[in-house]
């Protein structure tokens, strides 16, 4: 059965048992990264390069890691194994930055979300993971937050960014052009 109606109250359980209000911070931290899962599995539909797509998806393995982090109690559930962000995970991310980056023009102006649906989402999910991030940042002020986690949302945004870039440039749709004038 799906449903426990053990939520009917507006509370939920985290792993290790402890229940909290479903407006508690950590919730709001796993449901954005939750939330950013989604974004990445709609834009996948859309990118068409095997190389992106496979990185597409480890980084969904890894969101979902995060947000079992997120959800778990460290004060009743001791976490099981290695952390769930590495060092490695975190350089692999600055390098497929540095691989897409090489191949795109010199960025001169600031550039709006939009261009091709592709690159939209990118900008999407590039949002939705500042929004984790934030979030996460608010908890680490109350309860500690693997700095490796805050790493990676930190990288994961910027990788967004060069994709959109990326998806723009690969579908010949130019970049569109901040206007600061505001005329």
């Amino acid at each position: 059965m799906i449903y426990t109606r053990t939520g009917d109250g507006g509370t939920t359980s985290l792993a290790g048992g402890k229940r909290v209000s479903k407006t508690d911070i950590r919730l709001e931290c796993y449901g954005t990264t939750d939330e950013l899962n989604a974004w990445i599995g709609l834009l996948t539909t859309g990118i068409s390069e095997k190389e992106d797509l496979d990185f597409l998806l480890f980084l969904q393995h890894k969101l979902f890691s995060v947000g079992a982090s997120l959800a778990t109690d460290k004060e009743n559930a001791k976490p099981k194994g290695e952390p769930c962000i590495t060092p490695e995970n975190i350089s692999r991310i600055e390098r497929e930055i540095d691989r897409i980056d090489r191949d795109l023009p010199r960025m001169k102006h600031f550039i709006l979300p939009g261009g091709c649906r592709t690159a939209a989402q990118a900008h999407l999910c590039r949002t939705v993971c500042r929004r984790a991030e934030r979030l996460i940042y608010r908890l680490h002020e109350k309860d500690e937050v693997e700095e490796s986690i805050r790493i990676f949302m930190n990288r994961l945004s910027d990788y967004f960014f060069v994709l959109a870039r990326k998806e723009c440039v690969g579908n010949n749709a130019g970049e569109i052009i901040w206007d600061y004038s505001c005329t």
